[in-house]
């Protein structure tokens, strides 16, 4: 078995290039806002500056993790899914009955779920919340009594869970796998994961912009083209590609994962957008002053999580 390998300054070496590259992204987003749209609204410009934020967001998010280590990591990322679960479950507008049920998950199925990750139960938190959860809360919700829109109210919890614990907990639990050959380096599959998928969603909205023509969904995201996502993710893929040395995959493997996680990430994007065009609403939340908020800015990653996850176990370890 290789020796552990310190992840760190590989990882924040990354990171800083990043930066650097944001740097210079932030200072030409500037610069087209008061040039070109004269400091007044503009739809094209507004979009790109908050895209910068939201990578801004997702560099910080990462950096954290890997400062923190897994305990803060996991601690990270459970602050994340509770603030993503509040988001989720304030737009859907649950009944005032049902916050027996809304308690019980942001104070029980919230933690334990993060405990067993940290734990490394993979045979526990694989079924805690899309069986224990699913059996539990629709439970705790009919013993009130209140059968009106009840399927609906509890498809909503549930979906609220799946997404916003279960699915965000995949982050931090790319920790706990035994991977060949890759002893403590696991922190550097969390940075490859949120850097390839977010730099997916970036490039297929430059890619849309330059060449988009046909649209995919307009009801739903009015803003997403064909020419956007090809362009995106085979860009998003070939960077994944070129980001091997941080994997314990080959060049081929990385980037046929990266694809994979970059279709998934575009999928997620597009769910969440119909369930937000379903409550009427633009955003998620208000956590990034006017510019959306947590699952905004995860929509892509909550889908890409598990997937890698599950990819990287079953092929790596």
């Amino acid at each position: 078995m290789s020796p552990a390998v310190d992840p760190l300054p590989q990882a924040l070496r990354l990171l800083a290039g990043i930066g650097v590259v944001l740097l210079v992204a932030t200072v030409i987003g500037l610069v087209l806002k008061l040039s070109v749209a004269h400091g007044q609204p503009h739809g094209a410009i507004d979009n790109l500056n908050t895209r910068i934020r939201a990578w801004w967001a997702m560099v910080i998010l990462a950096g954290g993790a890997i400062l923190l280590g897994p305990v803060g990591a996991t601690l990270l990322f459970l602050g994340v899914s509770a603030v993503a679960l509040r988001e989720f479950v304030s737009l859907t507008c649950p009944r005032d009955g049902d916050r027996r049920a809304v308690a019980l998950s942001f104070g029980v199925v919230l933690p334990a779920q993060y405990l067993l990750v940290y734990l490394g139960r993979y045979d526990l938190f694989l079924f805690f919340v899309p069986v224990y959860a699913f059996l539990v809360l629709p439970i705790a919700m009919a013993a009130l009594g209140d059968a009106r829109n009840f399927l609906l109210r509890t498809t909503r919890l549930q979906w609220s869970l799946m997404i916003c614990v279960y699915f965000i907990s995949y982050v931090p639990a790319l920790l706990t796998l035994d991977i060949r050959g890759y002893a403590g380096r696991n922190l550097l599959l969390l940075v490859f994961l949120v850097v390839v998928v977010q730099s997916s969603d970036v490039l297929q909205y430059i890619w849309g912009k330059l060449a988009g023509r046909r649209k995919i969904a307009p009801t739903i995201s009015p803003s997403k083209t064909w020419e956007g996502l090809i362009g995106g993710v085979l860009s998003a893929t070939a960077l994944g590609a070129v980001l091997y040395p941080i994997t314990p995959f080959t060049p081929w493997q990385a980037g046929s994962m990266a694809l994979a996680i970059n279709i998934m990430g575009f999928l997620g994007g597009l769910v969440m957008s119909a369930i937000k065009r379903d409550c009427g609403a633009k955003d998620w939340g208000h956590v990034i002053g006017g510019h959306g908020g947590v699952l905004d800015r995860l929509d892509s990653v909550v889908f890409a999580a598990p997937v890698f996850f599950h990819l990287t176990r079953y092929g790596w370890t």
